[in-house]
């Protein structure tokens, strides 16, 4: 099935599970789809089977608290994940034998930002402490850091070889990864009407478009080349400057973000015009949603986990 607007509009809830206490602050699909995984303020990793459609699996991070969690390269059995309690380390888990495979230490503050490369085992993290540092899950040492000047948030572009950082709300610089410590090779400013932070970044699958997302009402989609501005999106509901989460669909023509009334705003990333908005009955913020990248559903998170499908009597 091809993702259209009617196919969009015609999304409803499919199954909602109530495994937390607290907000889901990061969830993340398997690259084969067939399971997601999901972390919270209440130190919960929780695992669901998407063939069934139900949770699997319940694990805790108590001592470290757990944030930003994402499957490893071609592995749905091992993920990455970020402190949110004791330090800054990143860490290396198996989800087969709950064990830690390897830690990574350098940030000297809150991370931001983890990105996992596409193509093979290396990962770049942004922090608070104004640096990015690039890893490889088969070492624990550093393999290069750049200081982008500036607050930074990152992500890998598709193919893996050119990652972004958008630095102190106002621009983005391009770096490619074998020529990192040369500087960026583009620089684009780009600045809001409205003040806000921006709180995470995104390539489209295609590699053509670069999502900003922020704590203040508004989204951005920029040209990954010129870095012109293609449009700008708000009139979804985050008074209160929370950090909700944006994405594209895996055929890069739709952006979605959820909202703090528990509902799906959808916009076409060609006309720029809204195409859906989803209510999901959320009972608070949805913080954070991902679309599948192989299987026609998606997922978003507040206190509750609540899975998608299309409803063919709408089509």
């Amino acid at each position: 099935m091809k993702i259209t607007d009617s196919v969009l509009r015609s999304f409803r809830v499919a199954r909602t599970y109530r495994c937390n206490s607290e907000k889901v602050n990061c969830l993340d699909y398997s690259p084969n789809g067939e399971s997601v995984i999901s972390s919270s303020n209440d130190d919960c990793i929780v695992l669901y089977d998407m063939q069934e459609g139900k949770p699997s699996r319940t694990l805790f991070s108590k001592k470290y608290g757990v944030d930003l969690i994402r499957y490893t390269y071609g592995d749905s059995n091992t993920v990455v994940y970020t402190s949110n309690k004791l330090d800054d380390t990143i860490r290396y888990l198996s989800l087969t034998d709950n064990k830690y495979i390897r830690y990574f230490p350098g940030h000297s503050a809150r991370v931001t930002a983890l990105s996992m490369s596409p193509v093979d085992e290396m990962f770049i993290s942004s922090s608070l402490d104004k640096t990015i540092r690039i890893w490889d899950l088969r070492t624990p040492d550093c393999q290069g850091l750049t200081n982008p000047l500036g607050r930074p948030i990152c992500s890998f572009d598709p193919d893996g070889l050119i990652f972004a950082a958008g630095v102190e709300s106002r621009a983005i610089k391009l770096y490619d990864l074998r020529a990192f410590d040369k500087g960026p090779f583009a620089n684009f400013e780009t600045r809001f009407n409205r003040v806000c932070d921006w709180t995470g970044l995104k390539f489209s699958n295609d590699g053509k478009q670069i999502l900003i997302y922020t704590n203040g009402g508004a989204i951005r989609i920029l040209n990954a080349f010129s870095g012109s501005v293609l449009h700008t999106f708000s009139g979804y509901n985050n008074s209160t400057g929370m950090a909700l989460e944006a994405c594209f669909t895996p055929d890069s023509q739709f952006v979605m973000i959820g909202s703090e009334d528990g509902r799906v705003h959808v916009w076409s990333t060609e006309s720029g015009m809204k195409v859906a908005v989803l209510d999901g009955k959320h009972p608070g913020p949805i913080n954070t949603l991902q679309f599948n990248p192989r299987f026609m559903t998606f997922a978003s998170a507040c206190t509750n986990m609540t899975f998608w499908l299309p409803c063919d009597e709408d089509l």
